[in-house]
């Protein structure tokens, strides 16, 4: 720790760095997200043993540099992260420009044939999505960057703004609303609806303890309950049209796409069907529903103690496809292998984080740090509530992982930056008295 210390005193933010024995930290939160990381590996080692998988070995890698971030984020003083929230801002969004104007790209194509579907450099599509952008040894999903920057630029402007009354605040949510545009945009562009949901609660929770006026949490309930209902017109009318038009729900050509006015493509479409109404759109469970069902076999099939590391059937022979296993249902393997008694652990050492961020954003001195550390909270809960719901059948399949246990270079390293920021919010918080 030291020689970081003195390497980081070297750089331009040296200024921000400071270490005495005033500055202590708050173990609480290192030692939930080391055992996690760990709990991770071994059950990503589990989910591909019988495949012979080796990305157990990368999720150490990323761990070790996702640790090694969030011991130099921790050293730095939150302060700089609000001097320059900004340029975190526009990388954020730069870095996902290339795959929005790819993604429209192969768009255009999809309608007008003769339009070249030409590929942007270092822009890399798995699975109909383009949310990576590929440097060869390594791929960085820009989603998770966009993350990071919109939260320090919210809390920023935020921190700054003086809230009053709801007419007093237009201008504020202005720039609010305008910070959380633009990524959302272009990440619902690639399409990514799951990375997307998670800064709606983000822009919420920070403007609920930033206490605007009540009237503005009446709107925003309403405007969430007339979206709500626009998504269920649209996907009833989805259903009836291709029970009319005879078509397979598992046909992923877009065949309603065209026909409706909100933005989504019919797989998301599918899965909100596959959720609602699962005898519909998938009354053999081979199709859509397929992996929800086999997750909830795993799950329900762990019993007390569980069948032992290694000892599931679900991902050991293939049920679980091996593309969701290590990430996306993670907790479904870890459910199987380690029963009720491992995922209370899990969900214990999750419960234990997410507290420790809010008492940090509780003890700090400013607005600034105070956001900060509520945002991270809010991001981590947004995740684990999702990602567990989605296993157990409780929310609709969205792709969204679950921090440190499941499989991912730049979520790991996203996931150590956020609670960098909480652990540099408890060490700096005294500047700010």
């Amino acid at each position: 720790m030291t020689a970081l210390t003195e390497v980081l005193k070297r750089l331009p933010l040296r200024r921000f760095v400071r270490i005495s024995d005033e500055h202590r930290s708050d173990w609480v939160s290192p030692v939930c997200i080391l055992l996690l990381g760990l709990i991770g590996v071994f059950f990503i080692y589990s989910a591909q043993s019988y495949s012979g998988g080796s990305s157990w070995k990368m999720q150490i890698m990323w761990l070790v540099v996702g640790l090694a971030a969030y011991g130099v984020i921790s050293l730095v003083n939150y302060k700089f992260f609000l001097e320059n929230a900004h340029i975190f801002y526009w990388l954020g969004v730069l870095l996902l420009l290339p795959l929005a104007v790819q993604a429209l790209i192969y768009e255009l194509h999809s309608a007008l044939p003769s339009i070249p579907a030409f590929k942007l450099p270092f822009v890399q599509t798995r699975f109909g999505a383009t949310r990576w952008l590929d440097f060869g040894p390594f791929s960085l999903q820009p989603a998770e960057v966009g993350k990071i920057g919109t939260l320090l630029m919210a809390a920023s402007v935020l921190a700054r703004s003086e809230i009053g009354t709801f007419k007093e605040s237009i201008k504020v949510l202005l720039k609010v609303g305008f910070t959380f545009f633009i990524p959302v945009f272009l990440i619902f562009l690639e399409p990514d609806l799951g990375s997307s949901l998670v800064f709606p609660p983000m822009a919420f929770a920070l403007l609920y303890v930033s206490k605007l006026s009540e009237k503005f949490f009446i709107t925003i309930f309403g405007l969430f309950l007339l979206a709500t209902l626009i998504i269920s017109v649209d996907v009833y009318r989805y259903q009836q049209f291709m029970e009319e038009e005879g078509l397979s729900f598992m046909d992923d050509r877009g065949a309603y796409e065209e026909h409706s006015i909100i933005p989504l493509k019919d797989y998301q479409r599918n899965r909100i069907l596959a959720f609602a109404a699962p005898q519909v759109v998938d009354p053999k469970g081979n199709g859509v529903a397929w992996n929800l069902n086999q997750s909830l076999i795993g799950v329900s099939s762990g019993g007390l103690a569980g069948k032992g590391l290694g000892e599931g059937t679900q991902a050991k022979l293939g049920y679980l496809p091996p593309t969701v296993a290590p990430n996306d249902f993670i907790f479904s393997v870890l459910a199987e292998e380690s029963g009720f008694l491992g995922s209370m652990v899990v969900l214990i050492l999750f419960a234990i984080l997410v507290c420790n961020g809010i008492r940090i954003a509780g003890i700090a001195r400013d607005r600034f740090g105070m956001l900060l550390a509520i945002g991270v909270s809010t991001i981590f809960m947004v995740h684990i509530f999702v990602n567990i719901g989605m296993t157990i059948g409780l929310m609709p399949i969205t792709g969204l992982p679950l921090p440190f246990l499941s499989y991912g270079g730049s979520f790991v390293l996203s996931c150590c930056v956020l609670q960098g920021f909480v652990q540099s919010v408890y060490r700096f918080r005294k500047d700010f008295s």
